[in-house]
This record gives structure tokens, sequence and C-alpha cells, in this order.
């Protein structure tokens, strides 16, 4: 009977997170107003019956339109018409790419200094949980494997391999291709963002287990402190979610069933590690914080980088009545 009981977790813990984001995201504000509707607000704003402010609207985006103010409409006045213009336009063009390469340099330096904190936190607790991290993780093994279903442990197997490296690794090529094409500015944010993930990731986890060398289960004596899988489930879907949610949502509503998606896939992954015996349960358990600590840095950094989401973008641009 407790081995049931050790399976149904499995279903249940899917369960609590989707009934908790469900709640989340009724408890929360409302979606941010689209465009239309802000410019339908406006409408019911203007006085009635005013032709001069009428007028005054009408004339202002005609200036507008002529001026290249407006995105999408381009100058009435051809290049060649306007001295300077040509040249004005090459030196945008160079003030562009050197924005391009600072917000690099930015994105990198925040990636890096994320990396070396998280290195540095790990670090502190490696101690603790390698030496007294036996403790709670023999009972705990010696229990699940006496109690595993086979035919449950085939199918672990299989949801098992989402955190593993090149599982993870394609699905951050994959995004970086896809987010690049589809982002209408800042193309070049997703993929740098992803691939800097990459590098932090990887060689602050080797660090790691150079400096602790800590032996896995029996069964799986490669699986370290902390437990990869669990980290790279986190910082990938994590920071393929926050992008995607920032540039085509950015509501509430779409931020926590994002979230809530990107927990359910830790607790597969941290599930299936544990029920598998590929790693002990205080290095899953770490590998789960190790996780946030290093997604958090790169959210900042797109966030720094790229402004804020275009929910929050919209209202700030209501508020100020812009």
């Amino acid at each position: 009977m407790r081995r049931y009981l050790v399976v149904a977790l499995f279903p249940a813990g899917l369960a609590a997170i989707a009934l908790a984001t469900i709640r989340a995201a009724r408890r929360g504000p409302g979606s941010a107003a689209s465009p239309a509707d802000a410019a339908s607000a406006s409408a019911k704003l203007r006085p009635a019956g005013n032709p001069g402010a009428a007028q005054s609207v009408a004339r202002d985006g005609m200036q507008a339109a002529e001026s290249g103010d407006i995105p999408g409409h381009r100058a009435a006045t051809p290049a060649a018409a306007t001295p300077g213009l040509a040249a004005k336009r090459g030196g945008d063009e160079t003030a562009a790419w050197q924005d391009v390469a600072y917000d690099l340099v930015r994105l990198g330096a925040i990636a890096s200094a994320g990396g070396v904190l998280s290195y540095r936190v790990m670090a502190l607790l490696g101690p603790s949980i390698v030496n007294k991290g036996p403790l709670i993780d023999e009972p705990i093994h010696d229990w699940i494997n006496d109690n595993q279903v086979k035919t449950w442990a085939a199918i672990m197997e299989r949801f098992n391999k989402v955190g593993n490296t090149w599982t993870t690794w394609g699905a951050a090529g994959t995004a970086a291709a896809c987010l690049g094409v589809s982002y209408p500015r800042q193309k070049w944010l997703p993929p740098s963002a992803l691939a800097a993930a990459v590098l932090v990731d990887k060689y602050a986890t080797l660090a790691l287990r150079h400096k602790f060398g800590r032996i896995g289960p029996p069964s799986s004596p490669l699986g370290t402190y902390p437990s990869g899988g669990c980290d790279r489930v986190i910082l990938f879907y994590g920071l393929i979610a926050y992008m995607v949610w920032r540039e085509f949502s950015g509501t509430h509503q779409v931020k926590v069933y994002s979230a809530g998606t990107v927990a359910a896939l830790a607790f597969v992954e941290a599930y299936c590690r544990a029920y598998l015996s590929k790693h002990w349960s205080t290095d899953i358990v770490s590998g789960l914080f190790y996780g946030v600590l290093l997604l958090v840095p790169f959210v900042a950094a797109v966030r720094l980088v790229a402004g804020p989401p275009v929910g929050e973008a919209g209202r700030e641009r209501g508020a100020t009545g812009d």
C-alpha cells in the first residue's frame, strides 16, 4: 500500500500546483488594458462637440506623420530632398550598434555576477549539505527503493529527461531561434540571454562539483551536489517563459500561469530524480534553490536591457498621459 502512496504523490503534487496557480491568477489584478481600450477611454474623456480639439488632434497627427514620429510611418519628404538626412541616418545606425554593444556588456556583466553570487551561496551551504545530508538522504533513499513500483519507475524514466543537459539546451536553442525572429525589437536579446545562461550554468555547476565532489546514491554515483537537472529546469524554462510573457503578454494572469508551469516542470524533475534515486534528496532540494538563484539575475538583466514588460509599459504610458 505504501508504494502506491508514493506513486499518488506525483498527480497530487501537480494538482496542488495547478490549484495554487489558478487561485493566484484569480486573486491578482486584472490584465493590462489593450491599446484599443486605452484609445476608447481617451475618446470618452474628450469633450464632445469640441471641433477645435478634434482639429488640433488631427493637425498634431499629420505633423507627427510628416516628421516620422509615428511608428510604422515614414516621413513624406524623401531623404535625398532633405540635406544631411542620409548622414543623420548613418549616425543613428552607428549609435544603435553602440547601444547594442553597451546592452550586451550589461547583460554579460549581470549574468556573470549572478553566476558568481550563486556559486558563493551554494559554496556556503555545501559543507552542511555534504556532512549532515546523509542523516536525511539515506533513510529516504532506502525507503523509496524498498517501495518502488517497477512499472511506474519505467514511466518516470521518460519524464526524467525533461531536465537532461541536451534536452534543456535543445529547448534553449529552439527558443532562442524562435524568439529572435518573433521579437519586434532587440532581436539579439533572447539568443544572447539564453547563450549566457548555458555558459554561466555550466561553469558555475562544474566549479561546485570540483569543490565538493559529492558521490551520489549507489545506483547513480555521478549524481552530485547540487542536482543539475533541477537547476536547469528552473533556469532555462523559467527564462524562456519570462521572455515570452514580457514581450507578448505582460498581464498578471499569464505571468502566474507561466510561473505555475515552470513550477510543475520543476516538481516533475525533482520527483523523478528522487524516485529513480538519481540524486540524494538534499541535492535535489539544493538544485531547485540553485536554479532560482541563477534565474533571478537573468530576469533582472533582461528587464534592465529591454525595459518593463509590454503590459506594464502600457500602464506607465497611460498613467503619464502619453
